[in-house]
């Protein structure tokens, strides 16, 4: 989740160029990194990875309630539909694909589970890619998750004490098995763009994008829409397949508490560019249905999902962990962030509409009335 109003830095100087736009950007990866690192710390979330990708020389400060409370409901609400895909139906082959992953530790969460088959992509700028590989060098444990959950998943490899992937440090790209990270400028995504290697667009995908595409133009963004409908989920005659992606983005924006939050995060040179377009959660949804994510979608705010996802035990244990004294201001700022989840489900002639449960379970998740 983004600084809240209150919390901005100050404005930059003059204006930016494009390469430091880009640089802007690319550091709310770091911000996202230490808030879920402070979320970790204050008993929010357990994840042993996060640290391992943070740099030595960053400052490892605790982040305010409001903003912890913010990353655990984001992570929480995240897993639940990842976890939903997963296991619909559990021993089919899946792959995910992250955009703008960043130091994201997904994967390795995931990878845990060595019955589990899974396909698992990062896109993201060389600069960021190039950090997250030099982590994964460093630290031994990384590393042999990747070589080991790739020996599990594919038996035809050899244990020749090889690390079981390929890095190009220079280029930022990582290939494996199971894991690629993929040095990719989203913008460079539309209708017609070869896929990357390594990924199949024969098997059940979901993207992920976390804050990501809010910082492309619409267009750019409604591209990467169709990129992914053109391509994923072609289906021959005996099989079946679906697409689905799931987004957690800033909505609001014409409140009195949305325009504040807008011209401070503006002043930091974070500019919400799709804001205006997809600013409420119907506005989400019917995105999805026009961009071709139209066999079902739902769209829940943060404060929402505060309230309808967690289960009373769940709010009793967070609510242990620190003091949130500002209730009122940790509603306004829940109820403008949303997750947006919308798929799309193909089967060939051959195959009964009722064997499509990939996505099946996303109808269950509560949805909020608008």
């Amino acid at each position: 989740m983004a600084i809240p109003t209150r919390f901005a830095t100050p404005s930059m100087a003059g204006p930016a160029s494009s390469a430091e736009k880009d640089r802007t950007v690319q550091q709310t990866d770091m911000d996202a990194l230490v808030s879920r690192w402070s979320a970790i710390q204050t008993g929010y979330l357990t994840d042993p990875y996060a640290d391992m990708f943070l740099d030595m020389s960053m400052p490892r400060d605790r982040r305010y309630p409001l903003i912890n409370r913010g990353t655990y409901i984001r992570t929480m609400a995240l897993d639940q539909i990842v976890e939903s895909f997963l296991s619909r139906p559990s021993e089919t082959k899946k792959q995910i694909i992250s955009l703008g992953a960043g130091s994201d530790t997904r994967f390795f969460r995931l990878a845990a589970d060595k019955s589990l088959s899974l396909l698992y992509h990062e896109f993201d700028f060389p600069q960021v890619t190039r950090r997250k590989i030099t982590a994964i060098q460093r630290h031994k444990q990384l590393a042999a998750i990747i070589s080991e959950y790739g020996q599990a998943n594919h038996s035809e490899i050899d244990n020749d004490g090889s690390p079981g992937f390929q890095v190009d440090v220079g280029a930022g790209s990582l290939r494996s098995p199971c894991y690629y990270i993929h040095p990719i400028d989203l913008r460079t995504l539309k209708p017609g763009t070869p896929l990357p290697i390594g990924i199949d667009a024969t098997l059940p995908t979901l993207f992920i994008s976390e804050c990501c595409l809010i910082y492309l133009s619409p267009n750019e963004a409604d591209d990467i829409f169709r990129w992914i409908t053109g391509l994923f989920g072609q289906v021959s005659e005996s099989t079946s397949n679906g697409v689905g992606i799931v987004l957690y983005e800033p909505i609001g924006g014409d409140d009195p508490f949305g325009k504040v939050m807008i011209r401070n995060l503006s002043q930091r040179g974070i500019v919400l560019r799709t804001l205006q377009r997809y600013s409420t959660l119907e506005r989400q949804k019917e995105r999805m249905r026009v961009l071709g994510f139209n066999t079902g979608m739902g769209a829940c705010d943060v404060n929402f999902i505060h309230d309808e996802w967690i289960d009373l035990k769940e709010k009793e244990r967070i609510d242990r962990l620190e003091l949130l004294d500002e209730r009122e201001e940790w509603v306004l700022l829940a109820k403008h962030y949303c997750i947006a989840w919308g798929w799309v489900e193909r089967h060939g002639a051959g195959v009964a509409e009722a064997n499509n449960l990939t996505f099946q379970n996303w109808s269950q998740f509560p949805l909020q009335r608008s």
